[in-house]
């Protein structure tokens, strides 16, 4: 009879230690903190359930669990079904040597350690196939994106709020995946904010977007996305929360198509065309916005994942009413070749060779080659850039180094010229 009572004992502390543990586990699925079961504990130890070593193994695993991301989390919204939290820093450092050809002058050279990027970004989901996503830049001081997210199926999600829109295809590409270490002159001419050069015809709008894919076999996929937005470039919060610039109150247009095929052990090519159209943001100079001169990007891109090697071009073009004059429309073009290939698997080596030509538009060298003096305003751009990735822990601690040469020529008043610029790039990158 003792011996089936000390049985008996075993097994109840067993199952108490069971139904424990379920207990903690099923706290934790909505986020309560492991402390908050110290009283079940406590109580336990007193019954004789569980001794003083299991109490602390047991508090131990609750606090292991506890500290998994993402978890799931109920906030303001008692709707909330799940929150994400991440990280992406870029800490950078340049030197640039420019000069200008026929001159004495000498700009100053670039010489600089900085925080490239300081990403923080939160995720969440209220059920319904609904969600957002939001995130700061604290190396910037400015927002990276804001928006709702309704995804009805697998292959369609709409996004409302503050993005990207899908026109030029390098633009688009997470700052955390680019080989080159930074976007080609190509995509910054285009793309970044409108100076009087720069064109400002991509990149971060207010509005609706939606991003949808198609079967068409079981390797082949039919891409698109179209968007409603703003036609400003909103590059800060001011502007983001403003009601528009009052200069520009009719709506853009955007949409890309493009097919990916799947390859085997997990490579793959995709290619693909987009536009947008953009009443009232062309013209010369800053000025002119509103008065009657709109713009119209192009884009065709192509990518190749195949084993080792990759490879990624794009080309941009544009109508740009009025952008040289009032009388003369700008039609500046430009595009990128980037090769890469894998030495080892964890150190890759990347070409890039890029050229842009402004029609008669304009721009330095600070345009379009991200740290550079501006070199005097020139109608054409090339640059050679050639570095080396280190992926110390894939793409999450990856360090980065590169050499650029970068030339403009032609001076827009038709007087010759030239503005060289030398120098070399690095950069470590963690992110979670």
């Amino acid at each position: 009879m003792a011996t089936f009572a000390g049985c008996s004992s075993v097994f109840s502390r067993e199952y108490f230690r069971t139904l424990v543990c379920l207990v903690g586990f099923g706290l934790l699925s909505v986020s309560v903190h492991a402390q908050e079961s110290g009283p079940l504990v406590d109580l336990l130890i007193k019954k004789g359930i569980l001794t003083n070593q299991e109490a602390e193994e047991l508090r131990a695993e609750l606090v292991r669990e506890s500290n998994t991301v993402p978890a799931h989390a109920f906030g303001g919204g008692k709707a909330t079904d799940r929150l994400s939290v991440g990280m992406r820093m870029q800490i950078q450092y340049a030197h640039i040597d420019t000069e200008i050809k026929g001159t004495a002058a000498k700009p100053a050279y670039v010489d600089q350690a900085f925080l490239r990027r300081m990403y923080f970004t939160l995720k969440a989901g209220v059920g319904g196939h609904w969600g957002a996503q939001f995130t700061y830049d604290f190396a910037s001081g400015y927002y990276d994106d804001g928006y709702i997210d309704w995804k009805p199926t697998p292959d369609l999600q709409f996004n409302f709020g503050l993005r990207k829109v899908a026109v030029a295809y390098e633009e688009r590409y997470s700052s955390g995946n680019l080989k080159a270490l930074e976007r080609s002159g190509v995509t910054r001419y285009f793309v970044e904010g409108n100076n009087g050069r720069r064109l400002g015809a991509a990149s971060y709008r207010i509005g609706a977007f939606l991003d949808g894919k198609k079967e068409i076999n079981s390797t082949t996929n039919f891409l698109y996305t179209a968007a409603i937005t703003d036609p400003e470039r909103s590059e800060s919060f001011t502007e983001a929360s403003a009601a528009g610039d009052s200069t520009s109150n009719k709506p853009a247009f955007w949409g890309t198509v493009a097919l990916y095929q799947k390859l085997p052990e997990n490579n793959f090519w995709t290619a693909g065309v987009g536009s947008g159209f953009q009443p009232d943001r062309g013209g010369f100079g800053t000025t002119n916005f509103g008065r009657g001169f709109d713009l119209t990007l192009y884009s065709a891109f192509f990518e190749l994942q195949a084993g080792r090697f990759a490879f990624m071009a794009e080309y941009l073009t544009a109508d740009v009413e009025g952008g040289v004059s009032a009388t003369r429309d700008a039609r500046p073009k430009g595009y990128f070749l980037m090769p890469s290939y894998y030495l080892t698997e964890t150190i890759e080596a990347v070409a890039r060779y890029c050229y842009v030509d402004s029609n008669g538009r304009g721009l330095q060298m600070g345009d379009v080659m991200r740290s550079a003096a501006s070199g005097g305003t020139m109608n054409k751009f090339e640059e050679w850039y050639a570095g080396v990735n280190w992926y110390l822990r894939g793409i999450d601690l990856r360090w980065q180094l590169g050499a650029m040469y970068g030339k403009t020529r032609e001076n827009v008043t038709g007087a010759p010229a030239e503005a060289k610029a030398v120098g070399m790039r690095s950069q470590v990158q963690i992110q979670f």
